[in-house]
Order: structure tokens, then sequence, then C-alpha cells
């Protein structure tokens, strides 16, 4: 991933607090290039996030359309780690994609397959 992606990434969650920032990572050939911002959309969003269908939505349109792939998906720990919560491993689909957990100022990634949560090392470069 860029440098840019892990400044987005922690200025998302400080500029969401209290509530849990979301949204998705987009890149190609497994290099995440951009966070994407999405309204988090979970009645609790202090404590939950549930990423806006409708950023889903279009992101997986453009990526039909030639543009960047969806990786993954983001989102804020504010009061926690940044690791996979209990809530995390109930809601996650097990589809292989990368998710990026900031909690407090660091940001780790996760692997979500068939077995749970695995982490990744990663690797920041400049654009």
């Amino acid at each position: 991933m860029t440098r840019e992606v892990l400044a987005a990434l922690l200025s998302e969650a400080e500029a969401a607090f209290p509530d849990e920032a979301c949204g998705l990572l987009l890149g190609r050939k497994g290099r995440i290039e951009r966070a994407v911002p999405a309204r988090n959309v979970h009645p609790e969003p202090g404590r939950h996030f549930e990423i806006d269908p409708q950023t889903l939505v279009e992101a997986h349109r453009a990526a039909r359309g030639g543009g960047p792939e969806v990786i993954g998906y983001f989102h804020s720990h504010p009061a926690g780690p940044a690791v996979p919560s209990a809530a995390d491993r109930d809601a996650a689909p097990g589809d292989g994609r990368v998710w990026a957990i900031v909690g407090g100022c660091e940001v780790r990634f996760w692997r979500d397959g068939d077995e749970g949560f695995a982490a990744l090392s990663t690797r920041a470069v400049s654009r």
C-alpha cells in the first residue's frame, strides 16, 4: 500500500472519533492504492460499523468498468486495539478480502478467510 493510504486511514479514524470510521480499500493486483471513506450507517456508530451500501455498489460498478478493484474494507476501533473484535469476527463474511483496522495510532491489516482473520504483513511504498 502507499504511505498516503496509511495517512488517510489514520485521518479518517481521527475525524470520525468518537464513532467508528469505515470505508473501502481499492487498488490493483493486490496493492492497496486508495482508501475511500464511506458513511457509517450502523445504528450504533460508536460501537459498530456498517459501510453505506451505495458506496459499495458504486465501487463494484466502477471495478466492472475497468476501475480499481475492491481489495477490502477499513474501520476504526475508537476505544480499542487494531485487532478484529468479537463483533468483527461475527460479521465477517469469510470472503478473503483485506480488513484494515485502526486502533489508536496503529493500523493493522487482516485477511478475512474461511478460518477467520489472519494477520498480514504489509509494506508502505511511495506512489
